[in-house]
């Protein structure tokens, strides 16, 4: 079973966009003058102020890409590694590009990453992969939090998950993923009619999903490993369709990493703690 590697290679792997070097250069990352841009609420806002941490500008990456063919055995459950290592290629590119985007603003994290797919009208065999989130940078201005590599963090966790997590000592080091393309076998004819009218399990899309969704979740994990992280918070295992057809699915398990940090970086008990306050109006 192949574990892809961390980064894409070659020219895409180095390209960064230049367009939005003018407006980054003009958010409070680049410029003291300057203002912050956020896909924040409110609320999340005044929390992640609470946590020590002041936003630096809304950050993207995006890759459009070209998602091949690949053929498999109509009768076979078998993973379609062309298609996995396409779909993980892709959207890393496009959390590289995040990243570099938060480097030019000295960010220590990126907070409430999503990573999306969106078609165009114009391309219909190709698939835009966008990754976004907010760059943040904590007002000690020591860098304790970023990851082990010394780049910023990256994290899905809403703005109330960070500041229990950040509360408790511990800090995101990176969005870590996992992502298997998976063929699930057609039956055949004669196997359709001896099932028909019985209650009975479907042995071979049982092992062909579980297997699927077991290598995404593999995957996921040696990122994290490779990350020097301590753990996973936030695991989820979506399921999509895509292009391909009914028998080709992708398994796509994400999650944020995390380790633990010194105590001197925790929270002071004085902070105060995230609230839910329910009505009992009729």
């Amino acid at each position: 079973m192949p574990i892809f590697g961390s980064r894409p290679s070659g020219d895409a792997a180095t390209w960064e966009p230049q367009v939005a070097d003018s407006r980054l250069a003009q958010t409070a990352g680049a410029d003291p003058a300057g203002v912050f841009t956020s896909d924040l609420s409110v609320s999340e806002y005044v929390l992640l102020g609470e946590a020590g941490f002041e936003p630096l500008g809304f950050v993207v990456g995006s890759s459009i890409y070209h998602v091949g063919l690949q053929v498999g055995r109509w009768s076979q459950n078998q993973e379609l590694q062309v298609l996995s290592q396409a779909m993980y290629n892709a959207r890393e590119l496009a959390m590289t590009r995040m990243q570099a985007e938060a480097d030019h603003l000295s960010a220590d994290g990126i907070v409430g990453v999503q990573l999306r797919m969106q078609m165009y009208a114009w391309g219909q065999s190709v698939l835009e992969f966008v990754a976004t989130g907010t760059a943040v940078r904590h007002l000690s201005g020591q860098g304790a939090h970023r990851a082990p590599d010394g780049r910023a963090f990256t994290s899905d966790l809403s703005a109330q998950d960070f500041f229990r997590l950040i509360a408790a000592g511990a800090v995101p080091v990176a969005f870590v993923l996992g992502t298997c393309v998976y063929h699930i076998a057609h039956q055949s004819a004669m196997q359709a009619l001896r099932q028909a009218g019985q209650n009975q399990e479907m042995i071979q899309f049982t092992q062909g999903v579980y297997e699927a969704r077991e290598l995404s979740l593999t995957r996921m994990q040696a990122e994290a490993t490779q990350a020097r992280s301590s753990g996973i918070v936030g695991v989820s295992v979506a399921v999509s369709n895509h292009v391909w057809g009914e028998h080709a699915t992708e398994f796509l398990a994400t999650g944020t990493a995390i380790r633990r940090l010194g105590d001197e970086h925790r929270l002071p008990e004085t902070s105060p703690k995230p609230t839910f306050t329910l009505g009992l109006d009729a």
